[in-house]
């Protein structure tokens, strides 16, 4: 190549790229010199080396964008890098339905340098379209496979129904711990299933297409449980059921004093209720002596009356309550005389906790 300068100073460098080389090929190069009146120089020492191209492309493999709806589009950042040195200036093409939308043309000085190259496709069709992505620079070119499929948007909400504990709209309980069941389908499929109380709390249910939600924990009164299902496109839809939970209700209530005898129903039903005042606090039911309660065979005991305490106790703290009073606070077996009074002091601590 020809001196930068008609008169070219001694042992001046001069540099030259040679290009449409075949890369992994390995080259021999000997150059010489000629002055202005033609006389030429011998030949320089051979130099060797292995052809490869000045700039890389990553990743190296097949660009894949998924599924896109038509009228969406999907972004995928690509990174050309200069492994050469020096200056390597390029740009970056592709076809429809692909195009780069930032990062050419590109100049990368310097070995290591590198650019973003972010490359758009955007479906017009439901199909899989595939394009060669092309990166040149100074006579090298790198290709890669882009692939995304277009499809039609998904507008079509799921079904969601509630079967269980009823299929009406309405139910009645006492107890505040409710399981929910149903069912839910789509056109493409259910992911998620949930639920809400508009009286406090919210989950999500166990399975999709059949599920159930457990550990609902419903209040006194009206509750409105909206159910929910979801698909992959986000779709929604809704179901309610309409909850009223009753208060405890209690035989011979109030006790009289001194006219009420106090009978293993009293003590059953009192049970009944601290269990699942418990189990609503998360606590396990209680282990209680005398578990079945013979109405005129088993003797009612201050051991009894104990655990109801106990038990009731157990759950205000769990719920971070303050501890409800009693009359009578030390009870002795064979001293202490239950009475009517200390029934309706734990009726009434466990409606408190409803």
């Amino acid at each position: 190549m020809p001196s930068s300068t008609p008169s070219p100073p001694p042992n001046q460098t001069v540099t030259f790229r040679l290009t449409g080389l075949s890369t992994g090929s390995l080259y021999n190069v000997s150059v010489t010199a000629v002055d202005t009146s033609g006389n030429e120089s011998a030949c320089s020492a051979p130099a060797s080396a292995t052809a490869r191209i000045g700039f890389a492309v990553s990743p190296t493999g097949t660009v894949n964008f998924g599924t896109v709806n038509l009228g969406a589009l999907a972004d995928q950042v690509l990174t050309v890098s200069n492994t050469s040195g020096g200056t390597v200036s390029g740009t970056v093409s592709s076809s429809a339905p692909f195009s780069v939308v930032s990062g050419s043309p590109f100049s990368l000085v310097g070995l290591g340098a590198t650019q973003a190259v972010t490359v758009r496709f955007t479906p017009i069709t439901s199909a899989t379209a595939t394009a060669n992505l092309t990166a040149s620079a100074d006579g090298d070119t790198v290709s890669r496979i882009l692939t995304g499929t277009g499809i039609v948007p998904d507008t079509i909400p799921p079904t969601v129904a509630i079967t269980s504990p009823t299929s009406g709209s309405t139910y009645s309980t006492s107890n505040p711990l409710l399981t929910l069941g149903g069912t839910a389908s789509d056109s493409i499929g259910v992911t998620q299933v949930t639920w809400r109380n508009g009286r406090g709390g919210s989950g999500t249910a166990s399975g999709t297409t059949s599920w159930t939600a457990s550990g609902i924990v419903v209040q006194v009164g009206t509750n409105e449980l909206t159910v929910t299902a979801r698909d992959a496109a986000g779709n929604i839809a809704t179901t309610g059921l309409t909850v009223t939970l009753a208060p405890f209700t209690f035989t011979d209530d109030p006790l009289t004093v001194q006219s009420t005898p106090i009978q293993a129903v009293h003590i059953v039903e009192l049970r009944a209720a601290i269990d699942i005042v418990r189990m609503v606090r998360g606590l396990a039911t209680f282990d209680w002596t005398d578990p079945a309660l013979t109405a005129r065979t088993t003797p009612v005991s201050v051991m009894h009356l104990v655990e109801l305490r106990t038990a009731l106790n157990e759950a205000y703290q769990a719920a971070g309550r303050t501890l409800p009073t009693y009359t009578d606070l030390t009870l002795v077996a064979g001293v202490t005389v239950i009475k009517a009074l200390h029934l309706n002091e734990l009726r009434t601590a466990v409606r408190a906790l409803e």
